[in-house]
């Protein structure tokens, strides 16, 4: 039986022959990227009294969010972000002014098909667009990332989405998107993957 790419990369990351949607697996992670929220994961980091990360260059941090910070605590984030960063030997940093996060991934070429990357944001699964596994985390589980390069995950049940056909003058992706969405709802493929497919996509 064929397998889905979530299922594939997933199955490599996890040391696994073969994984199904509903199983869960400890997977190891190839990316690791947070934006401003990263000093709140350093600080859980040094919580959890672990004195380096795993694998500093497989950790991106971009500030981007609040950039240039608009109050004192901002700005006091920024600082300690830094300050872990000389700390920890992190040199995939991106400063102020530098690009948003979900761009500087793919254009610096940090995205490769066939990697798990997670992320400190929710629009993380944006580098699907690249043949990755790729899907946001909160501050704790990334300060464990950090601290140990593995993160369980549960294999999720893959959306087939076959869209045919030319579009219309004007009519983009994002258009098409929103017209998925408004079928499915805006919870229809919480916790699933979509794969997208059809001459519409291929063309």
């Amino acid at each position: 039986m064929s397998k889905t790419i979530a299922e594939k990369v997933l199955a490599r990351a996890a040391g696994k022959k073969d994984v199904e949607a509903g199983e869960i697996v400890n997977a190891s992670v190839d990316l690791a990227m947070s934006h401003d929220n990263a000093a709140l994961v350093s600080k859980i980091f040094k919580e959890i009294d672990v004195s380096k990360v795993w694998d500093p260059s497989k950790i991106v941090i971009i500030i981007d969010h609040r950039a240039p910070a608009n109050t004192i605590k901002a700005a006091e984030a920024h600082k300690n972000i830094r300050i872990f960063l000389k700390e920890q030997d992190i040199k995939n940093f991106y400063d102020i002014g530098e690009g948003i996060c979900h761009q500087v991934l793919p254009e610096k070429g940090f995205v490769r098909p066939g990697m798990l990357i997670v992320g400190t944001d929710s629009h993380t699964t944006t580098y699907g667009a690249f043949g990755a596994f790729s899907t946001g985390i909160g501050a704790t589980e990334m300060a464990v990332v950090w601290a140990t390069g593995k993160l369980w995950l549960r294999i999720p049940e893959t959306l087939k989405m076959i869209i045919n056909g030319k579009l219309p003058d004007r009519v983009m992706a994002k258009d098409v998107i929103l017209h998925i969405i408004g079928k499915i709802g805006s919870d229809g493929a919480n916790y699933k993957a979509i794969e997208f497919y059809g001459e519409t996509v291929e063309n």
